[in-house]
């Protein structure tokens, strides 16, 4: 049985906590975010468009490796920043201790506000201890089994991997048009291979379609053109 969890990672040295700290908005949000090599992240973040945020304001803080300006879009300014990691949060990063996100992560200057789907209470416990270990501090604000997700993966015949990995791709916007992140991204988060990645979702997915349509209309389901 899985369990969602509202939490708060606190340390000043999490990326990107510099900037609602030293710049004039409250709250950023990511909606993307992948490891280079060399100790470094690529985050997609947006803005409040009235926050009048604006790229020098970014390159000038320590963590701000780059930045580049995407756009607008629903009253969010939106840009692609890479920050340099301290060695203790590259470690946390590096351990693949985590959970499924529900929801986009908001950084405030006192910490990040994530929603987290995690396995089971002992993985939740885990991914606390690599927190601590390397300097972050996690407040849980609300914990509940999360039943009626997992009864939902059974109903389906999903086994808790499949369902995490759609869970997951779903989130980030892998299943919009255009897809907003990559079966790599993903596969880079839940700590497993591109191929291993694409394969989980190919099966679950197979997985939903034979539990909606039926076995039997899938398999005679035509393979080719009709036209």
């Amino acid at each position: 049985m899985t369990i969602t969890t509202d939490i708060v990672l606190r340390s000043s040295k999490l990326p990107l906590i510099s900037i609602p700290a030293a710049l004039p908005t409250e709250e950023i949000e990511y909606v993307y975010r992948r490891r280079f090599d060399s100790g470094r992240q690529l985050y997609i973040v947006q803005f409040d468009a009235d926050d009048d945020i604006d790229e020098d304001a970014l390159v000038s803080l320590d963590e701000v490796e780059g930045v580049t300006g995407i756009g607008r879009a629903s009253g969010k300014d939106i840009y692609r920043i890479v920050v340099d990691l301290d060695d203790n949060i590259r470690q946390m990063f590096d351990a693949h201790i985590d959970g499924a996100p529900l929801e986009n992560p908001v950084i405030k200057a006192d910490g990040w506000y994530e929603t987290k789907v995690f396995k089971s209470y002992a993985t939740m416990s885990k991914f606390q201890e690599n927190c601590e270990e390397h300097g972050v501090s996690m407040e849980v604000v609300a914990i509940g089994s999360a039943a009626t997700a997992s009864d939902n993966g059974e109903a389906y015949g999903l086994t808790d991997r499949q369902h995490e990995a759609l869970t997951l791709a779903f989130s980030r916007g892998y299943y919009e048009s255009p897809r907003q992140v990559s079966a790599e991204a993903l596969a880079d988060e839940l700590g497993i291979s591109q191929p291993s990645m694409s394969d989980l979702l190919q099966r679950a997915e197979r997985q939903l379609l034979a539990s909606t349509l039926g076995p039997q209309r899938l398999a005679n389901a035509p393979t080719g053109s009709t036209q």
